[in-house]
This record gives structure tokens, C-alpha cells and sequence, in this order.
């Protein structure tokens, strides 16, 4: 085995000798960005690998694997990968409009998707991320987040050509392919881990397995338990009586990355779905990947320098490829996996939390405090602004945050869980419990937008929250992520608990099958479905046409008004004053609040001239975009 050293140049030329019939079939883009990016990676490898015999073999096989990938891109990718290096950033555009659904339940397969691609065009999607779609074990899969396979579709949705057929028409209609990357670990009886149980020298070590309980005793008293009803601990029992990683449910078992081969491999299989034509990645449970007895095993620095080396290999054969990160934890971690090198976007869980928040007091103070000191990341990142998803909503606040406005952590999350399962009265939510503990009152909700905004319960401002919250997500910046379905007001789908294989789990209520009568009614503004549709696509056209609502950038503005949030997006000439009533009832801002811009501003959701000299009246549950300058001299009053 060849020594690691800390020569980036010298290891590059002994893992890339001069040969000119084995380098035929690169070219000059490789070897640029080869150049470039090796530098990177290879201080990366010797920080993560640099005390193993084998680090630099490895590192040989990650380039030689790139190089093949790179050789085997189709020239339409390239092509991409080329427009995307001088234009970087194409992602902040305000033209972005994310979508997201499982393949089954919303259109049955990978051709049921593609034929809803004119239905995706329509409502102006610029990237669709498809759940989990690859083959996973029989019966309980994690809802298809336990990956037997990353090289084969679920056979109930297709083939892995139907998936290459799909990138390549999406990418036609100037949609991205967005896939879940669960990269934490495989199902069990993935091909490695079958491998691993049976003792393959090769694979024995892509695993944490243990002989008895000795070791899982000892990381067991710093790591929490996750899944506490699946399993104790973070390790489970095989059958013959050794002890494997299990952060999460049974059936999923933890790589091991300070195995070197590991990286190896799964830098291989993003590889693969990059020639596929994926476009974004979206790493998921991103906090766990490393583990270091002694401690909490979640977001340690080698998690970082784990991510920026896939990064650079991934800048090396598919440079157009972003990651998107899932860190649901507190909100100080989550921005530290926010970087041009490691995720270039972002789920923002603390805004869609907030959002939610604001809605059920009326009271917009925690949404404007994380906008204020938590909004803000790296240029040349995004935040994916989405106010639901798949999963359930935890209140992922800060306690710290809520006491400088007077409010108790525990005591607020508990109302909030109530107002959200209809248990607090006056409620216009109607969520289900996920994860409900009658003993610590703990608890997180389920549902969807429209059910927990009220029009499930018939609450004449139901419609009006559901296009609120989805014009807060459009306009904070980055990119608004829709969930197919809650553009036309899908209700919650409660025959979830008639199915065995569903009924544990909650957060299926959210996850309805594709409310067909709901879409043949998109068009009829006298129906719930209608009256979302017409009001969401106006927004989602508005901020298309409104440069200033591209990139990230915001400014803090203060409204005067206990119902009311507010924040400018500030443009070359202009900025666009952004203002949401939470309230039941018309909330006045006042001149002089006003005052600091020109008298004449433009409403753009309904493209109006107005006058600020005599302040203006939102709307209970409504929204204002005003294209505002400053005044041309200060006020006198």
C-alpha cells in the first residue's frame, strides 16, 4: 500500500502516471477541474484518512472512478455542467419554484410522472424532488428511506432507464431532478451489509459491528436514542449475537466512514445518479455520519469535512450538482452545513416552524426575530423555503430565542401541539399527534396545509393562511418548495390508520394520494381548490417577474403593529416591502412608520399603484408586496 503524504501534487502524480492510451478518453475540461479540485480533496482525505496505510489507494480508486464517471457523462450534462460554472448561482433566481411528492401516491409510477410534466409547467416548476424512489426491503422501509440499492428504481415505480427518461424530459422542460441521498446508511439487506454479516474481508468494515456489548455499552452513554419504540439504544442484535449500528429503525444499519472504502463507495453510487441527469442531492440525516466514542455522535467536525470531500469529487466529474442538507436540529447547527463547499442549500425548518407559529398566536415576533439573526448564510448558498413537508413539524425553536420575548420553550411548544390537533379552543387547525408522549406531553403534528390552516375545519380564513404562509415562503428568499397537492387545498387523508403497514405512523395523514377532484377543480375560483390555485399562482408569477426577490439578501423592517411581519428585499433601485397580517382583523400601518420611503409605491401581488401618505390596511390573513424607494428628502412632521 502507497503511504498518504501531504504533497498534493506529488500524490497526484503518483496516482496519475503519464499514460497517454489510459487518458484518451479525458479532456481538458477533466484535467482543469482535476487540477483545480484534487488539492482540495486530497487535504480533506488527509485530515479524515492520513494515519491509514490505505488512505492513499483509496484516494487513487475515488480519482480513477472520476475520471470513468467523467468519461461516461453524456454530452447534454456536460453541456450543463458547462453553463452552470459561469453561471454559479443560477439557483438564487426568483424564478425557482420547487415541488415535491412521492412517485406513488401522486401519480403511480415514473410514467405517471412524466405525463404530469405539463401540469409541473403550469404551475412554473423549476425543480421536482421525487421522495424515495429506490428498491428497499419488503414490508416496513422507512417510508423508502432504508435504500437496498442506489442502481435500481422500486420495481412498483419503474426502471432505472424510466428514471434516466425522466431527468432527461424534466431537464427539456427546464425542471431539475432533485433525489433523496440517504448516505448515513443502507437497509440491511443492501449487497454491502449482506456482504459485511458474511465476513467479505472488503466489506467486514463498512459497517460498526461489535462482538458483544462491550464497545455499544461504552458509545451508548453520550448518544441519544432516537427511535426509542423501534429499538433501545443505537445498536441491534444479530442473529448470531453480534451488535451492529442502528442509529434509526431496526433495518437500517450505519456505514462506517473512517473507513476510507467507504467514501470510495458511496462517492461511486452519487456518481451514478449524477449521469442519471440528477441535479440536487438532498443528503439526508447529514448530523450522524461520523461517530467518535465519547461523544454525542452528531454534527462533529468530521461530518463537515466528510461532505466537502464528496464536494470536490463531485466538482471534479459533475460539477453542476448541488447538495441540499437535512439537519433538523438547533438552528445554530443547521446553518454550520450552509457553504459554497459543503451544502449549497438548505431546508429552512425553523422558518416553516415559525410561520406556523405566527399563525396560531396572530403574533409575528419569533418570525421576525429568526429572520433578523438567523436568515442570513454564505453567498452563493440558498435556503429551500417550504411550509410542509413529508414529514411531521417540530417546533425546532431555539428556547433562548422564545425567552427574550418573554415566552417559556416548553410551555409554547406544548400550546402549540394542542392549537395544531384541535385540543385548544378557538382552533381552526386539524392536525394529528406523531410521536405523542401522554407522560411528557412531547409531541410533534401532522398534517396538511390546508387542514392545519383551517379550510378542513371551514374557517373563513383558511384559504387566505394557506396562500400567507406560501407567500412568506416565496418571498424571504432562495428557493419556495410547494408540496404537490397543497397548491389546491388537499385535506388531510385519514385512511391511512385502515392500512396495517401505515396505521403506526402518523404522517401519513400528510401524504395523500393525488387529490384527482381537487385538480379538475384548480380552475373554479368559487372552490377551495380553485381559490389556492388562482391566488398561489398569482404570488408564484408576481415574484417570477420581481428581480428583487432573487438571492437571499433581506432587511429587517419593523411594521409598528402587534399582527403584522414585515422585511424589505432590497433591489439595484428599488426594494420590495414585504408585509403579512397574521391577524383575524385589519391590522392599519401607520404614515409615519411608512415615512422613510417615496410616497407612491407599487403593490405588485395586485399590481396597483398606492399611496403611503396616509399609511395602508391589511387585510385579516393578507398579504402586501410593495416595490417602495426612499423618500427623496426626510419627513417633517
Amino acid at each position: 500500500m502507497a503511504r498518504m503524504g501531504t504533497d498534493a501534487d506529488v500524490d497526484l502524480a503518483r496516482i496519475r502516471p503519464v499514460d497517454p492510451a489510459a487518458s484518451a478518453h479525458l479532456d481538458a475540461d477533466f484535467e482543469r477541474r482535476l487540477s483545480s479540485a484534487f488539492p482540495v480533496l486530497h487535504g480533506l482525505f488527509h485530515r479524515l484518512y492520513g494515519e491509514r496505510d490505505d488512505a492513499l489507494d483509496v484516494l487513487a480508486g475515488v480519482v480513477a472512478d472520476a475520471a470513468e464517471s467523467w468519461s461516461e457523462r453524456p454530452t447534454d450534462l456536460k453541456a450543463a455542467d458547462a453553463r452552470r460554472e459561469q453561471d454559479s448561482t443560477w439557483f438564487l433566481s426568483n424564478g425557482m419554484l420547487g415541488g415535491v411528492c412521492y412517485v406513488d401516491r401522486y401519480a403511480g409510477d415514473l410514467a405517471g410522472i412524466r405525463a404530469r410534466i405539463p401540469e409541473f409547467v403550469e404551475l412554473g416548476l423549476t425543480y421536482l424532488h421525487l421522495m424515495p424512489l429506490f428498491a428497499v426491503p419488503e414490508g416496513n422501509s422507512d417510508g423508502g428511506y432504508a435504500v437496498s440499492s442506489y442502481r435500481a428504481v422500486a420495481p412498483h415505480l419503474g426502471t432505472i432507464d424510466d428514471l434516466r427518461d425522466l431527468a432527461a424530459e424534466l431537464r427539456a422542460n427546464g425542471i431539475s431532478l432533485v433525489l433523496d441521498f440517504i448516505f448515513n446508511h443502507t437497509a440491511s439487506d443492501h449487497d454491502w451489509a449482506r456482504r459485511a454479516v458474511a465476513g467479505d474481508p472488503a466489506h467486514e468494515d463498512f459497517y460498526l459491528i461489535f462482538p458483544d456489548r462491550t464497545m455499544p455499552d461504552a458509545y451508548e452513554r453520550t448518544v441519544r436514542e432516537i427511535f426509542p419504540d423501534d429499538h433501545p439504544g443505537s445498536f441491534v442484535q444479530l442473529p448470531d449475537g453480534r451488535w451492529i449500528w442502528a442509529t434509526f429503525h431496526s433495518f437500517q444499519w450505519d456505514l462506517n466512514y473512517a473507513n476510507p472504502a467507504v467514501f470510495r463507495a458511496m462517492a461511486g453510487e452519487m456518481l451514478f445518479l449524477a449521469n442519471l441527469g440528477v441535479d440536487v442531492l438532498r443528503m439526508d440525516a447529514v448530523a450522524f455520519i461520523w461517530k467518535r466514542l465519547g461523544t454525542p455522535c452528531e454534527s462533529l467536525p468530521e461530518a463537515h469535512l466528510l461532505l466537502q470531500a464528496f464536494n470536490a469529487v463531485l466538482r471534479i466529474a459533475a460539477p453542476s450538482l448541488l447538495f441540499k442538507s437535512e439537519a433538523i436540529v438547533h438552528p445554530d447547527e443547521v446553518v454550520e452545513y450552509i457553504s459554497p463547499a459543503e451544502c449549497q442549500l438548505s431546508y429552512n425548518p425553523l422558518q416553516m416552524a415559525l410561520t406556523w407559529e405566527a399563525l396560531a398566536t396572530r403574533d409575528p415576533r419569533m418570525l421576525a426575530q429568526a429572520l433578523e439573526r438567523r436568515h442570513a448564510i454564505p453567498d452563493g448558498c440558498a435556503w429551500v423555503n417550504y411550509v410542509r413537508g413529508h414529514d411531521d413539524i417540530g417546533w425546532t425553536f431555539a428556547d433562548e430565542d422564545a425567552a427574550e420575548l418573554g415566552i417559556d420553550g416548553f410551555d409554547h411548544r406544548r400550546f402549540l401541539n394542542a392549537f395544531y390537533v384541535n385540543r385548544f379552543p378557538g382552533s381552526f387547525a386539524r392536525g394529528v399527534p406523531f410521536q405523542e408522549n401522554p407522560r411528557t406531553g412531547d409531541a410533534r403534528v401532522a398534517g396538511t396545509t390546508a387542514s392545519l390552516a383551517g379550510i378542513e375545519a371551514g374557517d373563513p380564513h383558511g384559504v387566505d393562511r394557506v396562500l400567507l404562509a406560501h407567500a412568506i415562503a416565496l418571498s424571504t428568499g432562495g428557493i419556495p418548495l410547494v408540496y404537490l397537492g397543497d397548491e389546491v387545498a388537499q385535506l388531510n387523508d385519514y385512511s391511512y390508520v385502515d392500512d396495517p403497514a401505515l396505521a403506526d405512523d402518523s404522517r401519513w395523514v400528510n401524504r395523500p394520494r393525488r387529490p384527482a377532484d381537487a385538480y379538475a377543480a384548480r380552475h373554479d375560483r368559487d372552490t377551495p381548490s380553485g381559490a389556492v390555485y388562482a391566488g398561489l399562482t398569482r404570488l408564484i408569477r408576481v415574484r417570477r417577474g420581481t428581480a428583487e426577490f432573487a438571492g437571499g439578501r433581506l432587511v429587517p423592517f419593523d411594521p409598528k403593529h402587534a399582527t403584522v411581519l414585515g422585511f424589505q428585499r432590497p433591489g439595484a433601485t428599488a426594494a420590495v416591502l414585504c408585509l403579512a397580517n397574521v391577524g383575524d382583523a385589519p391590522a392599519a400601518i401607520d404614515a409615519l412608520t411608512l415615512s422613510g420611503f417615496a410616497p407612491e409605491a407599487h403593490e405588485l401581488i395586485t399590481d396597483r399603484r398606492v399611496s403611503l401618505e396616509r399609511g395602508i390596511v391589511l387585510e385579516p390573513c393578507h398579504v402586501a408586496w410593495l416595490r417602495v424607494r426612499p423618500a427623496e428628502e426626510p419627513p417633517r412632521f
